[in-house]
């Protein structure tokens, strides 16, 4: 019965939650396409310059052949798409679709001149705007470059991680490239590769890099205190029981703390728990991204 009038009260609420994430979805995409396609027109297409993943199959088939290169965008990411389909969800694999399908719309018919001559300019640049294009896609819930699709699916059934084999599909495509176009590019073409993937990781993860902190003391209590009046952050209190030392079973009932704060917080953090307990055991790791909480919410989200 309560679950039926909670959900009667919150159905406007999930509504305009779920419109809002698709208008928000929509305008991240339109983002990715638009600055894929200055990347692409601007920078490496007039240059003869590639990527990485797909969309560097594209337009390394688009040097070696001659098809358009709208065409091959949509032809080597359709296999990826029907890949999304079954492995992520069918709404992913239609915005793909949508999102792919705009790119080689915008890459046929649009004309951006050619912004430098520079290579070094070029493969950067090129690699940012391009990067930049797939980072919205991704925030958007799509992909523009479906080289990730299929690296999941293999790191599912081998021993591969998504990284591992995404790392070895480029280094065959350079090879590749190497072989038939020329090494020069196939260099250069590398730098477009790293300026891209890191605009990637900025354009997902921002500027804030989240740690999460866990730490055991017997002054929790204290450092609880601490990090929620002093800090000014959420703290949460887990119950644990000892494994391992003489006080592990007089002592079964201990106080675990998890926090989350920014890279940029976790120095001051570190040094007022030393000034509480300096052998307090205080383990970090990265955590991708945040939502509510005491967290700050990041920009873009």
């Amino acid at each position: 019965m309560v679950k039926r009038l909670l959900n009667i009260q919150d159905s406007g609420l999930v509504k305009r939650i779920t419109i809002w994430r698709q208008i928000k979805d929509g305008i991240f995409i339109a983002i990715g396409v638009v600055m894929a396609s200055i990347g692409l027109k601007g920078f490496l297409l007039p240059n003869g310059f590639f990527d990485g993943g797909a969309m560097g199959m594209s337009l390394l088939l688009e040097m070696l052949t001659p098809v358009n290169l709208s065409v091959l965008i949509i032809l080597v990411n359709l296999p990826f798409i029907l890949l999304g389909a079954k492995q992520v969800s069918v709404p992913f694999a239609i915005k793909s679709t949508l999102a792919i399908l705009a790119l080689a719309l915008l890459v046929h018919y649009i004309e951006v001149p050619a912004i430098t001559a520079d290579k070094l300019l070029i493969a950067v640049f090129g690699g940012f705007f391009l990067g930049s294009g797939i980072g919205f896609a991704i925030r958007g819930g799509a992909v523009i470059d479906g080289t990730e699709v299929l690296a999941i699916s293999v790191s599912r059934t081998s021993s591969l991680t998504v990284g591992d084999f995404i790392t070895v599909f480029n280094v065959c495509l350079f090879i590749v490239a190497a072989i038939f176009v020329d090494l020069e590019t196939a260099m250069y073409s590398m730098l477009t590769y790293f300026s891209a993937s890191k605009t990637v990781d900025f354009i997902i993860n921002g500027v804030e890099e989240y740690l999460g902190v866990m730490i055991m003391s017997p002054f929790a209590e204290d450092i609880k205190q601490m990090i929620s009046h002093g800090l000014g952050r959420g703290v949460t209190v887990l119950r644990s029981d000892g494994g391992y030392g003489k006080n592990a079973e007089s002592l079964p009932d201990r106080k675990v703390l998890f926090c989350v704060i920014t890279r940029l917080e976790v120095t001051k953090m570190l040094v007022e728990i030393q000034k509480i307990d300096a052998t307090a055991f205080v383990i970090q790791y990265p955590i991708k991204d945040t939502k509510g909480g005491m967290i700050k919410k990041r920009p873009l989200h």
